[in-house]
């Protein structure tokens, strides 16, 4: 559900510069056009990736501290308040405010969601628990983009003000049932609550399983954490572990070198202008996120058959392609070649969550060491945002109507950083599948390149 709320805000964003009373209320006529100024829009964009990137460290060190429970408690706090400031604002000023506040609150979703699925799964599992974040993000968008068809529409403030509203609902899910949710039994063995890491155990695998095994391996594991200073940010920078960083946060670049948020978080803009109209634009824009779930769902038949590295590698080199594809249309001055971008980008969204979007995730779960998990994991929400900022200033600026007005040959600019990122991701992804997290942390301490983990094999003591 951290992930849903958090895909509804990214893609939210996106869509509602595609919803005319938005723009009109907020924008400027332009050639007959209402049409938002790069400047305020990429302001509106950009604040709530400032939000994400300072709230990542402080749900990293609030999980570290308090637990996952009370971290995920903050959030809501923080969502909920921002949520109601957007419904109720009637300024600029004000939505720049709730969007930054509301990135605090997304910050910690982001952070918690990744980081509680890698710790609460079996092995055999955390490939399809950690891809489910990345479902979660593109069931939010769909609903997003399902929302924002159905409100888009009218002509009164709440074309806009509705798709804000619906917001509540995530934190309110989450507040349920949030006395009813286990906390981590890592972080409970860490701060020396044995009992109730049992207890926690307990509740996760049933109590037709013996689970002191399990407490065992993760208390050894705490244990030999223990024997090391105490961990801080420096330490995902040094030795083997800026390796492990560089992994970790790498994959979530990859997706922002591809093009995301063009492609996805602009769709429903960049159909209108390509020449089709609102309807058909809403109509695309929700099929779009509809074939990322699609995409998703059949990410979880894959990932354990296929492996993390092949799945990201020929994503990347499949994306690439299709980037250049949407570029190559757009100096076709033709019908046909608005639909051919159109489908492009369909199938964009369906390759994208089938491979990068949802083996992000996973990578990020098994890569990172137990001991800064959390660290990690705020450092690649951090890269989300930092990448999110950058990308999110620079498009309305590509591709607005009174800019560069670059329209679908942004696909060029991306496809270009898409096929570097692919040369980078054949030398840096490794192949995880079936390791066990003491397998993992061996094979980089050995320093095997990450290529050829896939065939590495550790000696049996």
């Amino acid at each position: 559900m951290c992930a849903i709320g958090w895909g509804f805000d990214a893609q939210v964003n996106g869509a509602m510069i595609g919803v005319p009373s938005f723009r009109r209320d907020f924008g400027y006529i332009f050639h007959g056009e209402s049409v938002l100024p790069a400047d305020w829009q990429s302001a509106f964009n950009i604040i709530s990736s400032v939000g994400q990137f300072i709230g990542g460290f402080l749900c990293s060190w609030a999980a570290d501290k308090a637990g996952r429970k009370p971290s995920l408690a903050i959030g809501i706090v923080l969502c909920t308040g921002a949520i109601i400031g957007q419904i109720v604002t009637t300024s600029r000023a004000g939505f720049l405010v709730s969007k930054l506040i509301l990135g605090l609150g997304l910050g910690f979703y982001l952070t918690l969601g990744p980081l509680m699925c890698s710790e609460i799964t079996p092995v055999v599992l955390r490939g399809i628990s950690t891809a489910g974040v990345n479902l979660g993000i593109a069931l939010g968008q769909l609903i997003s983009n399902s929302v924002i068809k159905g409100f888009g529409e009218r002509t009164d403030r709440w074309a806009y003000r509705g798709p804000f509203a619906i917001q509540l609902f995530f934190a309110a899910f989450l507040a349920a049932g949030l006395a009813f949710a286990p906390e981590s039994p890592w972080y409970l063995v860490r701060v020396g609550k044995i009992e109730k890491a049992r207890k926690s155990l307990q509740r996760l695998y049933g109590n037709a399983t013996d689970i002191s095994p399990k407490l065992a391996d993760i208390e050894t594991t705490v244990h030999e954490e223990s024997l090391q200073k105490n961990p801080s940010f420096l330490d995902c920078f040094r030795g083997t572990d800026l390796l492990r960083t560089g992994i970790s946060t790498g994959v979530f670049a990859c997706q922002h070198f591809v093009g995301i948020i063009f492609v996805l978080g602009y769709s429903t803009y960049f159909f209108q202008l390509a020449g089709l109209d609102t309807a058909h634009s809403f109509d695309l824009g929700v099929g779009v996120t509809a074939c990322g779930v699609l995409g998703n769902f059949c990410s979880w038949f894959v990932v354990n058959s296929y492996g993390r590295r092949r799945i990201f590698i020929y994503g990347m080199l499949a994306l690439t392609a299709l980037l250049f594809l949407i570029g190559i249309m757009d100096v076709i001055p033709s019908a046909a070649a608005k639909w051919v971008q159109a489908s492009a980008t369909v199938i964009y969204a369906f390759v994208y969550f089938l491979t990068i979007g949802a083996m992000a995730f996973v990578i990020l779960g098994e890569t990172s060491s137990a001991q800064l998990r959390a660290r990690t994991t705020a450092l690649a929400t951090a890269t989300q945002a930092l990448f999110g900022i950058a990308m999110n200033f620079a498009i309305p600026y590509m591709v607005n109507p009174d800019e560069a007005n670059l329209k679908g040959k942004v696909g060029f600019v991306f496809g270009g950083l898409a096929a570097v990122a692919s040369v980078g991701a054949f030398f840096y992804i490794p192949e995880l599948k079936g390791r066990t997290f003491g397998e993992i942390d061996t094979m980089f301490s050995n320093r095997v390149p990450p290529r050829k983990m896939g065939s590495y094999q550790i000696e049996e003591l």
